[in-house]
């Protein structure tokens, strides 16, 4: 019976402890330190601590036990190895040398494995399918702060070039009314307002192009041409017709959003096939009785996808649009703003909270079709 399951994640892992054994202590503050005091961290003998972790958690990782026990004793030992070895540069930033990136990635392996694991489960009740979904995403996007954190701040990078993530962080929670306020703006005002009258303008358009051959023949090549035009080019000429408020950016957000549902949406209607049209004819249906229970819905995985990606558009113009005039409140007047002032963190916590405001604007449409398209096979097989 064998014992041990091979893993070339964890076989890296030891290689990586052994070399940073070898090169000595893991930041320069702890050069010409005792063995067993604390130098930086949160405890005495907490770098002997941190080796023993790692290795003790790959090699658990690798013995016959569940794929969700080892899963978990890999998350334990590679955010808890991080967290100390962060812990160790606190005030002593870009003292880390050679030893400290090895741990680090030795840790980060162990992530990788635990993320490996968890994707080979496959439980059968619903709530633990949600719950697998959502944690093996959010592991991967922790671990990226973490590097990204384990950089800045162990290279000392300064600060006006990057922040760290916990930097961030902080100027987040420290300016949550004046990031409510910009979120107010810019996104529930013009990216909303102009995402719905771009999309909306767009479908229209889409069946009055599928009704009438020639406004099809006519407007798709100037769909291309517009589609093409630099937002910065069409932001300036929307404040100057529309005024300094939000009416101009939903204008942008218009302009951005209604060619591609108008592409999409005349894609969609031509998706259905011949032989269903030619049953649709034989019951004499009329063109709106074939639109309406044959195409709309063979065009609705289209139209959905020209949904999810004016979200992103609609976000991305309204912020820009700010770039060239608005009140003294948005997401992009006080990225602008706050750049010249040298305020970078500033700058990053709008540019986290504007990710996080279009990730759940793009998780919205998805739920919305994946409710309204259940029959389809894409998301029957998902």
């Amino acid at each position: 019976m064998r014992w041990f399951t091979p893993s070339w994640q964890v076989l890296l892992v030891v290689l990586l402890c052994i070399l940073a054994a070898l090169l000595g202590p893991i930041t320069a503050t702890e050069a010409g330190v005792p063995l067993g005091s604390a130098a930086g961290y949160p405890f005495a003998d907490a770098r002997i601590f941190i080796f023993d972790l790692i290795l003790a958690a790959g090699v658990i990782s690798m013995m016959r036990v569940p794929p969700l026990a080892a899963a978990f004793v890999l998350f334990i030992g590679a955010h808890a190895a991080a967290w100390l070895l962060l812990s160790g540069l606190a005030g002593s930033e870009g003292t880390a040398r050679t030893p400290f990136y090895l741990l680090m990635a030795a840790a980060w392996l162990l992530a990788w494995r635990c993320v490996t694991l968890l994707s080979s489960l496959q439980p059968a009740a619903r709530r633990a399918q949600i719950l697998l979904r959502l944690a093996i995403p959010a592991i991967f996007g922790l671990w990226l702060l973490v590097i990204w954190e384990a950089i800045t701040r162990g290279a000392g990078i300064p600060f006006i070039l990057l922040p760290p993530p916990s930097a961030v962080g902080a100027r987040i929670a420290s300016s949550l009314p004046i990031l409510a306020a910009d979120v107010q703006q810019t996104i529930f005002k013009a990216a909303l307002a102009g995402y719905a009258m771009g999309c909306a303008a767009g479908f229209v358009t889409a069946i009055l192009a599928d009704r009438f051959l020639f406004l099809r023949r006519g407007l798709m090549p100037i769909g291309n041409m517009v589609s093409a035009l630099p937002i910065i080019g069409v932001a300036p000429i929307m404040v100057m017709w529309f005024g300094f408020g939000w009416e101009s950016k939903a204008a942008v957000v218009v302009i951005m959003t209604f060619f591609p549902m108008l592409v999409n949406t005349v894609a969609g209607l031509a998706a259905s096939g011949h032989m269903e049209r030619d049953l649709m004819r034989t019951y004499a249906s009329s063109y709106w009785q074939t639109l309406f229970k044959l195409r709309l819905p063979a065009a609705a995985p289209f139209i959905f996808n020209a949904l999810k990606i004016n979200s992103t558009l609609a976000l991305i113009g309204a912020i820009v649009a700010e770039f060239f005039g608005t009140p003294v409140v948005g997401m992009g007047f006080r990225i602008s703003t706050e750049v010249g002032r040298m305020n970078i963190d500033m700058v990053w916590a709008e540019i986290a909270v504007a990710a996080l405001a279009g990730s759940v604007f793009y998780g919205v449409v998805a739920l919305f079709e994946r409710a309204a398209t259940f029959w389809h096979p894409s998301v029957r097989g998902g």
